[in-house]
């Protein structure tokens, strides 16, 4: 890991020279501290830190206040990786919400950018924030955000036309000035043909190996949850033995592309 602070003309240059980008979520400031010495170049303070922190069934309880809180307690820590903060339910409804909560999330909560979910109707959100200097994170696929619209989580752009409208809806939040975009739950040849496309990297997560990058759940990865793991995730602490050889060994396999694996793609 370079010892210059990560940005998203990093992550931009990473891209150009096809070296793959290594994400994971993260919400205190110890794991901050062992996911940045392993070389994860992006935290992601997700508000999936409502389902595996909190016990709640899904992201949609997290308030501004937890956001704020956890990305606070990841920057402390982090000296170089990029910090991103989730902007948690209808924080960003209007773009004046989205400023007011961009504001509090890299103000007070140290994060170095904002990731939002949804499509080409964010565009003016994401076109005043970036204005206002906030680095923007787009997210589309599977949102999580919009679970009880989607009716649970489901793989999303299986047909030409659902594909179409990620595809449009990715570049619209291009040409609005979205930096990066996580793509969740969508066929590897479309995450793919989209990496291609798109001058953002691409941060796959359930989206095949031919992304720019991968990011998972922190606890997914570990193995810490009750239950069964989503499908496209890896036990690596089973695989590895032990928190800093799990995390080692994520960085290793996303940077020679080895993970995701055919058994971790589905589609």
């Amino acid at each position: 890991m370079p010892a210059e602070r990560i940005t998203s003309t990093t992550l931009a240059a990473m891209k150009r020279r096809r070296d793959a980008i290594a994400c994971l979520t993260c919400y205190d400031a110890a794991f901050a501290g062992l996911l940045e010495s392993a070389g994860v170049e992006v935290l992601l303070v997700g508000d999936s830190l409502g389902m595996v922190l909190q016990g709640q069934p899904t992201t949609v309880p997290v308030k501004l206040e937890h956001m704020v809180y956890h990305s606070a307690c990841v920057s402390r820590a982090a000296a170089r990786s990029l910090v991103i903060a989730d902007m948690p339910f209808l924080s960003y409804a209007t773009a004046d919400r989205a400023l007011a909560a961009a504001e509090r999330l890299m103000g007070d909560g140290g994060a170095a950018m904002v990731k939002l979910e949804g499509g080409g109707e964010l565009a003016q959100t994401v076109a005043r924030l970036t204005r206002f200097g906030v680095p923007v994170c787009a997210h589309l696929g599977l949102l999580p955000q919009s679970v009880h619209r989607l009716g649970g989580y489901r793989y999303q752009g299986r047909d030409d036309a659902g594909a179409a409208r990620i595809r449009a809806d990715a570049l619209a939040l291009q040409d609005a000035g979205a930096s990066l975009l996580v793509l969740e739950c969508v066929p590897a040849a479309l995450a793919q043909a989209l990496a291609g496309e798109l001058d953002m990297p691409v941060i796959g997560i359930g989206a095949g190996s031919g992304c720019d990058g991968q990011v998972l759940v922190l606890h997914d990865m570990l193995g810490l949850l009750p239950g069964r793991s989503p499908t496209f995730s890896k036990d690596f602490a089973a695989a590895y033995g032990s928190v800093a050889a799990a995390l080692a060994g994520y960085v290793a396999e996303v940077k020679e592309r080895s993970f995701p694996g055919p058994g971790h793609t589905l589609y």
